[in-house]
């Protein structure tokens, strides 16, 4: 029997793989990555509910902060191994079958696969969960602007007094600094002048003295914030001033409503560097957490793109059987 040599050129054309083939499976990629992050979605929702289980609000009970810190660690770790080789192995199991391709360049366009199949499924878990990430990220940038600025310094904290003030006038709410204002208008002989006597013995009430004028309360507030938010010390101009109101109000002497004003004014300073430092504090540890949080994603990131090539090059083995 005789064969053209034209049929036998089409009969080995017809053997030689092409070219012009797409190396990338787009459906097997995206099989992979649905399949990674609908089993990420799965264990986001499990975690967040062990970890409700594990703490509880009342005192001595339920998980302590660093276990559940070293517990979310690790489940974010485990959940990117398994999503992301699940992920992987589908997207090399699925992709097409190439034939004629050497060995090196099987193994190339595998670990492809489960790379690619990972970076789309980590952009649709990252879509989802936008608002978890997006808290993280600004959480540890206003932290750490926060320590850099000194997190909330005297004047800031003594101008939020001052505008609390303001507002207290208009709503009839309570001021931080109206406690110590109370004690310096306060008169050691009230309690004297107030006692009653008994009314049988025919002895009258000595009536209570007027209660302190809000208008002289509000301006020692007003030279208080002044001198905090711009003076480490009361000026001596302040100082008398306010000595005297004290003065005219109480039992006590000048040099003793001096020192009662120096003492005032001490115990407020002292109250506002504390409230300085817990905040410096609460902002450290919240710039610390998110930190700690963004560099522990990135790991799982890393490793969960590991093995997901590594489990497309195993599927894709399987696959060529």
């Amino acid at each position: 029997m005789h064969i053209s040599t034209e049929d036998n050129g089409e009969r080995m054309a017809a053997h030689i793989p092409s070219t012009s083939a797409s190396g990338v499976s787009w459906g097997a990629v995206l099989a992979g990555a649905a399949g990674a992050a609908g089993l990420s979605l799965i264990l986001v929702i499990l975690g967040t509910g062990l970890g409700l289980s594990a703490i509880s609000p009342w005192g001595q009970e339920g998980a302590s902060g660093t276990t559940m810190s070293v517990s979310a660690i690790g489940w974010i770790t485990l959940m990117s191994l398994l999503a992301s080789g699940m992920g992987g192995y589908l997207a090399g199991r699925l992709r097409t079958k190439w034939v004629g391709i050497h060995t090196d360049e099987v193994f190339f366009r595998d670990t492809a696969h489960g790379f690619l199949a990972w970076a789309v499924a980590t952009l649709a878990t990252a879509a989802l969960l936008s608002s978890v990430i997006g808290a993280v990220v600004s959480g540890g940038v206003k932290a750490g602007a926060s320590v850099i600025s000194g997190a909330a310094s005297t004047a800031t904290i003594a101008a939020t007094a001052a505008g609390s003030q303001a507002e207290g006038q208009q709503t009839g709410g309570e001021d931080p600094l109206d406690y110590f204002i109370d004690t310096l208008f306060r008169s050691d002989s009230l309690e004297a002048r107030n006692t009653a006597a008994s009314p049988e013995a025919g002895i009258t009430q000595t009536p209570a003295p007027a209660l302190v004028n809000d208008s002289a309360n509000q301006e020692v507030v007003r030279i208080f914030v002044n001198a905090l938010a711009f003076e480490e010390t009361l000026p001596t101009d302040d100082l008398r001033y306010v000595s005297q109101l004290v003065a005219q109000r109480t039992d006590l002497s000048p040099q003793e409503a001096e020192q009662r004003v120096s003492e005032t004014y001490m115990r407020i300073t002292t109250r506002l560097n504390e409230m300085k430092a817990d905040a410096q504090e609460m902002a450290d540890k919240a710039r610390k957490a998110s930190a700690y949080t963004s560099l522990w994603f990135f790991i799982s990131l890393l490793i969960g793109a590991f093995v997901a090539s590594v489990a497309a090059i195993f599927g894709g083995r399987q696959r060529d059987r």
